[in-house]
């Protein structure tokens, strides 16, 4: 921990420097919520988010907020290693270019219905997954737009590996703002302790609360197996250029969640927005940007993040202001000069550029005491919308 405010209801413990003023005032709103739990927790990644500083940990015992979970439900990374200590250039390519003929990116979806077997379970009780379910069967297995990527990388264990980072696509988009709207209801009965609009949360034991928990676990499904058929279809495509190429090591990480653990002698309810679960020897994964670092850790299980740690870089800048104060030029310069194959384009891509985010070997450095680095990733190749 780098430093503690102590002016708010509960102590805000964070894990960077400097916190944007709209990210701190969102700290301070988490901190003074009535159903807070002992502190709240800023990963050093944070910045601005909905509601809540995405990098943000908050407990609670009794209740749930939609919106400390995110409108990317279960929205998270996956690595994946491959036997290859080296892949060609003209390969690489070849590679890249199956996956995008075999993976839709961006708004785009799938022309057929894929497999139902990659589908989550549908149970009853599930309305508004049970709405969504059918197009959801064309969306699955679709990266999405913003930050989420499909990267090649070369590691300092020797091996090329696989990284993608999606979610759960319109269907948890859909269930998100379903509930924090019915959330907003429930605050609006409220006669004392009335959280901002934005923070509006279900208690424990109401009927919103049992259906938004049932729900956004679906939701964290569906994201783990959008996720899972994506590196399944490049995999697909590594086979097809080298044939002899194989696969171990898989690891799955969420983000964008709450689940029940025990923290501190006491049952909570912990909501990571932007933040991955670190327990004590847990495998995870902290990507930079698509000309930096990524990292392979393992948890240290710090208490006082709630065993957690950042989940990526982390924005410096606001999408509109990365495009209309970085170069393009510049951006693509750095990128070829590192021989990555990028997907800088157009000056509408400057939101993703590696000088809209923070540096994430300052961000590791910040954050010591949450996890120890195994492997550090360095891109190859990177696939955005």
């Amino acid at each position: 921990m780098i430093q503690k405010i102590d002016t708010e209801r509960i102590p805000i413990k964070l894990w960077l420097d400097d916190l944007e003023p709209g990210a701190l005032q969102q700290a301070k709103d988490l901190a003074n919520l009535s159903i807070a739990f002992r502190h709240i927790a800023i990963m050093p990644d944070a910045h601005q988010g909905y509601g809540m500083p995405i990098g943000g940990v908050l407990a609670t015992k009794d209740a749930i907020i939609p919106n400390a979970v995110g409108v990317d439900i279960g929205c998270g990374m996956c690595s994946l290693r491959t036997n290859l200590k080296h892949i060609e250039q003209d390969d690489l390519k070849k590679v890249m270019g199956i996956i995008r003929q075999t993976i839709p990116v961006g708004f785009k979806h799938h022309k057929k219905r894929q497999d139902e077997s990659w589908m989550p379970p549908l149970e009853k009780g599930l309305r508004i997954v049970s709405q969504e379910y059918e197009s959801a069967t064309f969306q699955i297995g679709t990266l999405g737009g913003g930050n989420h990527f499909i990267e090649i990388q070369k590691g300092t264990d020797g091996y090329v590996w696989i990284m993608v980072h999606s979610g759960s696509r319109n269907i948890g988009y859909t269930v998100a703002e379903y509930y924090h709207k019915k959330a907003v209801e429930e605050n609006k009965k409220r006669t004392k302790d009335i959280p901002p609009k934005d923070l509006s949360y279900f208690e424990r034991g109401t009927e919103g609360y049992e259906d938004y928990f049932n729900e956004m676990n679906y939701c964290i499904e569906f994201a783990l197996q959008n996720r899972k058929l994506m590196m399944e279809r490049v995999k697909n495509a590594f086979t097809e250029v080298v044939p002899d190429v194989e696969f171990s090591n898989f690891i799955n990480k969420p983000h964008n969640f709450a689940a029940w653990e025990t923290h501190f002698d006491t049952k909570l309810i912990v909501h990571r927005k932007g933040a991955t679960r670190a327990e004590k020897g847990e495998w995870g994964m902290i990507p930079g940007s698509q000309g930096t670092s990524s990292f392979l850790v393992k948890g240290k299980g710090n208490p006082l993040s709630f065993n957690s740690c950042s989940h990526g870089a982390g924005r410096t800048m606001s999408r509109n202001e990365a495009r209309r104060s970085l170069s393009l030029k510049d951006e693509t310069a750095r990128l070829k000069e590192l021989g990555v194959l990028h997907a800088l384009r157009h000056k509408r891509d400057l939101d993703e550029a590696p000088g809209s985010y923070k540096d994430i070997q300052e961000v590791m450095a910040q954050q010591k005491d949450l996890v120890d680095i195994q492997v550090e990733l360095t891109p190859l190749a990177v696939i955005k919308a």
